[in-house]
């Protein structure tokens, strides 16, 4: 197929992204659809895609995993699944149509998330009392949000988490990897078992997002994480911008 050495090219730049400053969905989902995958196929796609990354990096830290705002693990973990359960179902069932008005927000939020998810939440940090309940139902959501697209998630559970009063957050990696993880995982699952995945394309993607991945992270050391911050937050606006400008001024 024509178009597998730019699905390659693209796999590795979102690995790189990935690996250096997050916001690789923002190359391959356009990516595949540039490549002629409808749109909710290709988001399904590239979720596929950059698992395998996202895998390994949660289990770098699979010895360092704790309490989430003093809540369990386990609970969290539950309703984080379910949540991306409901997030991929929820993705199948709507329609095409529906999904190319709806992206161009999810990527709007998502680069929002990007540019400012943390900093809000240190600004807002203890100011919201942490009970279970209140806690669980977030995560919920933000597994939904997880399975249904994704983008940036893990940077809103870390806002969301330091609003609540969580002040370590290199603590917090390791139960942010695992909770993203795994509300990805049910959604490859219901992805792949649904026929929406298209392999080809889908593969190619990712490995050039493995050996993106690993580039980018041998990059990282030597670029200064303002710079990376900036050129990634460039970069999502304007991708963010064009799908505006196609789902409203030229669908």
């Amino acid at each position: 197929m024509q178009q597998l050495p730019f699905l390659f090219a693209a796999g590795l730049l979102a690995g790189a992204m990935n690996a250096l400053a997050g916001g690789g969905s923002f190359v391959s989902l356009p990516a595949l659809i540039a490549a002629g995958v409808p749109s909710v196929q290709a988001n399904a796609s590239s979720t596929v895609a950059l698992y395998p990354g996202g895998l390994a990096s949660a289990w770098t830290y699979h010895h360092r995993l704790g309490s989430v705002c003093g809540i369990g693990m386990r609970p969290v973990l539950g309703v984080t699944v379910v949540g991306g359960l409901a997030g991929s179902l929820l993705l199948l069932w709507t329609p095409a149509s529906a999904f190319n008005l709806i992206l161009p927000w999810l990527l709007l939020l998502a680069t929002l998330a990007l540019m400012f998810g943390r900093r809000i939440g240190a600004a807002l940090r203890g100011r919201v009392h942490a009970r279970p309940g209140p806690v669980l139902l977030m995560q919920f959501v933000l597994g939904v949000y997880g399975g249904y697209f994704g983008g940036a998630v893990g940077l809103m559970m870390l806002a969301f988490w330091t609003m609540l009063g969580e002040s370590d957050l290199k603590a917090m990696n390791g139960p942010r990897t695992l909770l993203v993880s795994a509300a990805n995982t049910v959604a490859v699952l219901v992805f792949a078992l649904a026929g929406v995945v298209r392999w080809p394309q889908t593969i190619i993607m990712l490995l050039g997002g493995a050996i993106g991945g690993y580039a980018g992270a041998r990059l990282g050391r030597s670029i200064p994480p303002g710079v990376t911050r900036a050129l990634t937050l460039c970069f999502t606006a304007g991708i963010t911008a064009v799908f505006f400008i196609r789902a409203y001024l030229h669908g």
